[in-house]
């Protein structure tokens, strides 16, 4: 369920209720966050500089339209890249009702450290 109080996503475990996952609503949790860094040269000389900014905005879980946005591409150039990076296992990717979510992987978190 999307909340205006977290930044990253959550799992809630009560086993008096069903298992829930928190995620931030769109554009509220990220509101105060100033995310106009440079990935590093490494992963975007390897990459590519769209690649690897599109793998930095990963750490939480989201579709093709909110990395499209920040970065001023297309939703379609988006999904070309996260096809490349979902068959290299940089990202995972989970169907969530009619959207496909993404979200980088650990093996992409280790590139970009």
């Amino acid at each position: 369920m999307p909340s205006p109080f977290c930044d990253h996503a959550v799992t809630v475990v009560d086993l008096a209720l069903p298992p829930r996952i928190r995620y931030p609503a769109r554009g509220l949790a990220t509101g105060w966050h100033t995310d106009t860094t440079t990935p590093p040269t490494a992963p975007a000389d390897l990459l590519g500089r769209t690649r690897a900014r599109i793998l930095g905005h990963l750490a939480q879980p989201t579709s093709t339209t909110e990395p499209a946005q920040r970065l001023g591409v297309t939703p379609g150039t988006v999904s070309r890249h996260l096809g490349v990076l979902h068959r290299t296992g940089l990202v995972t990717r989970a169907r969530h009702g009619h959207l496909v979510l993404y979200l980088r992987s650990p093996l992409g978190d280790r590139l970009l450290m």
